[in-house]
């Protein structure tokens, strides 16, 4: 398996895992947006792929902090392909980006999964991230 940074050719691959997440018709803005994530500094988008096959990715952003020693990167999308899972490669990612980030200053990483992904929930569990009692969301539409 090799992991590298998500390049435009992996758009349809993109839309169709976002789609595995529950994010539907994503291929009408996914190219405008894999173009502005790839060009931010304190963003990395992850693609695993076997062969020419994309195998899942994951969406890395590193925070600075104003009152800590260190900075903490937050996954924000995580997906490896259905018929891919429980194989390994979804550790690998992750273990990739965790090394990202100590590169990059950070002491922590965060990922916010909804309790409805079960499965989602015990793989983090089991990579050693605990729950967070408080997150609060507020829409600006």
């Amino acid at each position: 398996m090799n992991i590298r940074e998500a390049q435009a050719k992996d758009s349809f691959a993109l839309s169709a895992l976002l789609t595995e997440l529950g994010y539907r018709n994503t291929e009408q803005f996914i190219e405008a947006r894999l173009a502005q994530l790839s060009s931010h500094p304190d963003e990395v988008l992850l693609v695993a792929e076997h062969g020419y096959q994309v195998l899942g990715f994951l969406s890395l952003h590193f925070i600075p902090q104003l009152a800590l020693a260190g900075d903490f990167a937050r996954i924000s999308y995580f997906c490896i392909a259905e018929g891919e899972r429980s194989k390994g490669s979804g550790q690998q990612l992750l273990n990739h980006a965790e090394q990202l980030a100590r590169a990059r200053g950070c002491d922590r990483m965060e990922v916010h999964c909804h309790a409805s992904r079960v499965k989602a929930n015990q793989f983090y569990a089991r990579e050693g991230y605990v729950e967070s009692p408080r997150y609060h969301i507020k829409g600006l539409g």
